[in-house]
């Protein structure tokens, strides 16, 4: 049985309390809605926290009725029974609890920036860019989440040379963030006649979207050009300078966004710039903290192959943590959830892994 730490369990309930102490005391409007995300953080830990209490007081009540030698046969066969379905359900609440003590991600409640960008495969590999584009649209809406346009470059043959979206909902990083890496497609293109299996690649990135206080750029550090926005083909889309790039002077980064308004063109690529960096700081950070970080799923290792779709097979295959569905025709259409709820299982197993070794 996990053995949980009881002074890490009695101040989570202790501080679940006072927030509910303090937000019935009517505080102003910032000052609750700082409570009321803290509150709905600890929400559920309390409440889990709270049932293993009684549980363990029901526990407790049919051990000293067992050790009573003047409890009656049929009482002891139903407490018997009773206390081994309670041993049960403790053990289970326990490793819910353990997972809820887990450290957060500080990211996992943001908004992502998603990157699809085409790999090796020419057409293809931009066809399967936005194949995956549609995939992940899909899945965000039947999330409820909302997925905006930030720019793109379309192939020749369809699909995308790259392009780059905003998703904003509840707890869109936190699944999101599994995805990032190369996928590799096989299957036969339509344009190939003789009927031959391609591999084309494509890469997935997903940034935890930066708020201003999460790190600061200088006005010094950047230089902002404006140019002509274009379309496919090169052919210009407008007649006036309204595409933006932003070059982050210190690191070299450049975002380009060139919708028709220059206003929202600037203030598009600084939040993907600004994405960009905290999450390259968030990356740096973490290499830091452990070396063990390799070793965990969505490290956010752009070059790792992490998945492939075998259309002829009909099969999609999770290199990381070695799963394989043959139900391609639903994942390619948004059904993601099986695999992220896999990755998020296996993520969580090597932290309590990891916790367990350094105790």
């Amino acid at each position: 049985m996990t053995t949980l730490p009881a002074d890490r369990m009695d101040q989570v309930l202790k501080r679940f309390d006072m927030l509910e102490a303090q937000m019935a005391a009517g505080p102003d409007a910032d000052k609750y809605v700082k409570l009321a995300s803290e509150y709905s953080d600890i929400q559920e830990l309390a409440a889990r926290i709270r049932t293993l209490r009684a549980l363990e007081k029901d526990r407790d009540g049919m051990k000293t009725m067992l050790s009573d030698r003047s409890t009656d046969r049929d009482m002891r066969e139903l407490a018997e029974a009773e206390l081994k379905e309670v041993e049960e359900r403790i053990e289970a609440v326990e490793a819910e609890i353990q997972v809820l003590l887990l450290p957060k991600d500080e990211a996992d409640a943001k908004n992502a920036i998603l990157e699809i960008r085409a790999g090796t495969g020419g057409d293809e590999a931009a066809i399967f860019a936005g194949d995956l584009f549609r995939m992940y649209e899909r899945y965000a809406a039947d999330h409820g989440w909302k997925v905006e346009l930030v720019s793109a470059s379309e192939g020749d043959a369809g699909g995308y040379k790259e392009i780059i979206a905003t998703v904003s909902g509840k707890g869109v990083f936190s699944r999101l963030k599994f995805e990032s890496g190369v996928h590799r497609v096989q299957r036969v293109p339509a344009t190939e006649a003789s009927g031959r299996i391609h591999t084309s690649a494509a890469t997935v990135a997903v940034l935890p979207e930066a708020e201003d206080v999460d790190i600061e750029i200088r006005n010094e550090d950047i230089r902002i050009d404006t140019m002509r926005a274009s379309g496919a083909g090169g052919q210009h889309v407008n007649t006036t300078d309204s595409a933006v790039r932003i070059t982050h002077l210190p690191t070299g980064i450049m975002v380009v966004s060139a919708e028709k308004s220059q206003h929202q063109n600037r203030a598009r690529a600084m939040q993907i710039l600004r994405s960009r960096l905290y999450d390259m700081e968030r990356n740096r950070a973490a290499d830091e903290r452990s070396e063990a970080r390799r070793l965990q799923v969505g490290s956010g290792d752009r070059s790792e192959r992490i998945r492939t779709y075998n259309f002829p097979q009909g099969r999609v295959t999770d290199h990381r943590i070695n799963l394989t569905l043959y139900k391609l025709d639903r994942v390619m259409v948004g059904d993601l959830d099986e695999i992220i709820d896999a990755l998020i299982s296996d993520h969580q197993s090597k932290l309590l892994a990891d916790m367990s070794g350094n105790a």
